[in-house]
This record gives structure tokens, sequence and C-alpha cells, in this order.
């Protein structure tokens, strides 16, 4: 990881889940909306203020939490394909460093939807790293089972606290 990331703290996080996920809800009729923090991008991914308690820090042992609000609702084909995501956060666990969210308006539960490849990150900006991601078992159920083990997924985007 490049010193100029090192010891950086995280702005806000930007996840489009899978591009072509999106683009199938969307071409069945069926639609995606944001609240509560998150909100659409131009490409049509979405991005996540941090919240209270998002002191992740990247170096060369990644550090806290990252925390973050916001929630996307995906629903098409009349409620039979429902995906919701809530309040993300990106943590070291010992699986490696994941991205869970609140898989229901509830909140009771979360679940690790995928995996970030921490060697894999990339500067996209000055003040921005792009991280690959792919899904867990975990995050199978949670997309439908459309998708197998590991399916690469939108990378996440942090933008980070200027220097």
């Amino acid at each position: 990881m490049g010193d100029n990331v090192k010891g950086r703290s995280i702005l806000s996080l930007a996840w489009g889940v899978k591009q072509s996920f999106r683009a199938y809800v969307e071409s069945s009729g069926g639609s995606i909306s944001t609240a509560n923090g998150a909100s659409r991008l131009s490409d049509g991914g979405f991005e996540f203020d941090p919240a209270e308690g998002n002191d992740l820090v990247l170096g060369d042992d990644v550090s806290g939490r990252g925390v973050f609000s916001g929630e996307v609702k995906f629903d098409a084909h009349g409620g039979m394909l429902a995906v919701f995501m809530a309040e993300p956060v990106i943590e070291m666990t010992s699986k490696g460093l994941m991205l869970s969210v609140a898989d229901a308006v509830s909140r009771k539960w979360r679940v690790e939807v995928a995996q970030l490849d921490l060697s894999a990150l990339v500067r996209s900006g000055p003040d921005e790293v792009s991280i690959p991601t792919s899904l867990t078992i975990e995050g199978i159920q949670w997309l439908g089972d459309h998708y197998p083990f590991k399916t690469p997924l939108d990378p996440v985007l942090l933008r980070l606290a200027p220097l």
C-alpha cells in the first residue's frame, strides 16, 4: 500500500454491488431506491456517508471499522426479487477484510456479503482507493442464489481524508 494511503481515515464508501445485477433489476421493470444517507451515483452505484463509530484506517495493519449510513432496496418481479442492504460496515475479520450489511429493514442481522482484496488496492484518484470485491458464501443467498461463490462484484471505492 502506498505511503500516501497509510494512516488515512475513510470519508465515504461507494459501492455498486454488481453492475449486471443493477442492470437486470432495472431492465426487468424493477426499481432501485436509496434512503437514509445513501445516494445514487452517476455510474449507477451507491455512496454511503460515514456514520458514528467510523474509525477505519488503512495501513500495514487495517484498524478500526468503516461504518456507513444509508440503505438501498432492489425490487423486481412483483416482489419476487427483493434485496435490501443497509448500514454497510468494512472491518478486518478472521476471514480477511469484509463488507457486511444489515439485510432486513429490522436491522437485526448482518451478513458478510463481500470480501475485499486489499492486496489488489489501487489508487483511483488523489484521495481515493479502489478495492476489488468478491461474493462470499453468505452473499450468495443475499443476492438470491444467482451468482457462485467468489463471483467478482463491483469494487469498493473509499474516499480518504486529505493529507
